[in-house]
């Protein structure tokens, strides 16, 4: 089924903890792995031990990687993520997450967009923490998520660009960009990074306690400081929806028309669109006065990224304005299981009504790479797939 999560970020937000939550509740570390080595092959290798923070038990991921790390642009983060053979859920929410972080940087230092070098925030161990985050959230098929507000520390830290004051800029412009909230907490040290906050904003869609749920399972992953006022992680909280609970979300639903934009631009225009957080991006054909084709461009997201998805519509496109309106947004439950087909393994996403199974759809990708192996047309895979997806449900 598709599981709820609640991140317990009441001691700040980094990569690494969040990555070392998600693997501790469970998200299978040679599943990240192979993400991280789709985008930076041979490069990283990722490790996890278990640490005392504060007297309480934490997973740490540890990224090791190779020497000498180049400074990167985003365009060239953005062209190896492209590129990588990645699920498109990983693909898309990493996207997002680095679309967020280049925004911020360029805002705060003043540079184009594409040319954001992110120092620390390219380095190797950052890229494997976004993708190694993203990829877990996958693996364990998390659907609605929410956060408590962040907590960000005060004083100063020192960084590539020299030493910054805390809230670091690049934070505080991410958390106001998307109205989120936040506070110092009263610690007078970095406890949110900027990577930290981009993943929570990319993963979450609401903030607050622990949401009404089943709970289903717990992670906590530590931070590399070991305070003893207060344990240095953050929490996952994994569980279902109850019988009787509202499980809808808070979404708006973002229109223009468009009539005169060349069509080769679209698919680049819908993948800017999921990159800026959207949760989908679509195209109705329709006819405007004076008997004149267009579109009318959509995109759903959660109510805090309205502006900058407002804003990569009014940029990429030739619109000189949008239609806004409140939507109710709701999930299946759903669950992520994987078929046999002679030896090659198919991950199927099946969706629920209640117990009911409704919908049995096998992962395009693995279908196509299960066809090659067996030397099977691609249709045939797909309803081997779907036929033993279909036994299993009823299972």
């Amino acid at each position: 089924m598709t599981t709820m999560a609640w991140f317990d970020c009441s001691s700040g937000a980094s990569g690494d903890m969040l990555l070392g939550a998600l693997l501790d509740a469970g998200a299978p570390l040679a599943a990240v792995q192979r993400a991280v080595d789709a985008v930076v092959p041979g490069s990283v290798t990722i490790r996890v031990d278990t640490v005392v923070r504060a007297g309480l038990s934490a997973r740490k991921a540890h990224v090791d990687t190779v020497a000498d790390q180049p400074h990167r642009t985003w365009r060239a983060i953005r062209a190896r993520l492209v590129e990588a053979d990645l699920p498109d859920p990983v693909r898309d929410r990493a996207l997002a997450v680095f679309t967020r972080l280049a925004r911020a940087e360029a805002a705060v230092h003043g540079v184009p967009v594409d040319d954001v070098h992110f120092h620390e925030v390219g380095a190797l161990d950052a890229i494997a923490d976004v993708v190694g985050v993203c990829a877990a959230h996958h693996e364990l098929a998390i659907g609605a998520a929410t956060a408590t507000p962040l907590v960000l520390g005060a004083g100063r830290v020192r960084t590539a660009h020299g030493e910054l004051p805390v809230p670091a800029p690049a934070v505080l412009r991410l958390l106001a960009d998307q109205g989120a909230p936040a506070g110092s907490g009263g610690f007078r040290q970095e406890m949110t990074t900027p990577t930290g906050a981009a993943l929570i904003l990319s993963l979450c869609s609401g903030w607050g306690d622990l949401p009404r749920m089943e709970l289903r399972g717990v992670g906590v992953g530590a931070g590399t400081r070991d305070h003893p006022a207060i344990a240095n992680v953050v929490r996952v909280v994994l569980g279902a929806g109850l019988p009787g609970a509202d499980a809808g979300s808070p979404a708006v639903v973002i229109d223009a028309n468009v009539d005169d934009l060349d069509p080769r631009i679209w698919p680049h225009v819908l993948a800017r669109l999921l990159e800026a957080g959207a949760s989908d991006a679509w195209l109705t054909p329709i006819l405007m006065k004076k008997g004149r084709p267009a579109h009318t461009l959509s995109a759903l997201c959660p109510a805090s990224l309205v502006p900058a998805v407002r804003e990569t519509i009014v940029t990429e496109t030739s619109t000189i304005g949008t239609r806004e309106y409140p939507v109710a947004k709701r999930e299946l439950a759903r669950e992520i299981s994987t078929v046999d087909l002679d030896g090659t393994g198919v991950r199927v996403k099946i969706a629920r009504s209640g117990r009911r199974v409704v919908n049995v759809q096998p992962e395009y990708e693995d279908v196509v790479a299960a066809a090659e192996r067996l030397g099977t047309p691609v249709k045939v895979a797909m309803a081997r797939s779907i036929a033993a997806a279909d036994g299993l449900a009823r299972e």
